[in-house]
């Protein structure tokens, strides 16, 4: 059975950093593409950022340069490291995971395809004051 478990989040200020950690269950987390996901009070849910199997990544305009996606095969564990937070950061973040059967070839593109991940978190809540 796959599980995503984020915990991490909390309050910071502006120009402050936070790292998110995503504990997988149920399957080696490096085996498929995986993906950070942001939802902000009624707004629809964005991709962040994306990891292939070969460690390939792939983020948001928004994001890129200040963000870092990367896991750890020992500890089975996604995580999202944010530096330089912006207030329009502030958002409930999902960890996601496509299905065992999906191509990771895709990967990439997946970040701007929320449909394409079949497991997710419960979420943990990131808010970033000015």
């Amino acid at each position: 059975q796959v599980q995503l478990v984020e915990f991490g989040g909390g309050s910071v200020q502006a120009g402050g950093s936070l790292r998110l950690s995503c504990a997988v269950s149920g399957y080696r987390y490096s085996s498929r593409c995986m993906g950070w996901f942001r939802q902000a009070p009624e707004k629809v849910r964005e991709g962040v950022a994306v990891i292939r199997p070969d460690g390939t990544t792939n983020y948001a305009i928004s994001v890129k340069g200040r963000f870092t996606i990367s896991g750890d095969n020992a500890k089975n564990t996604l995580y999202l490291q944010m530096n330089s937070l912006k207030p329009e950061d502030t958002a409930m973040y999902y960890c996601a995971a496509v299905s065992g059967t999906l191509s990771s070839a895709g990967c990439a593109s997946y970040l701007y395809q929320r449909t394409a991940f079949e497991y997710w978190g419960q979420g943990t809540q990131v808010t970033v004051s000015s």
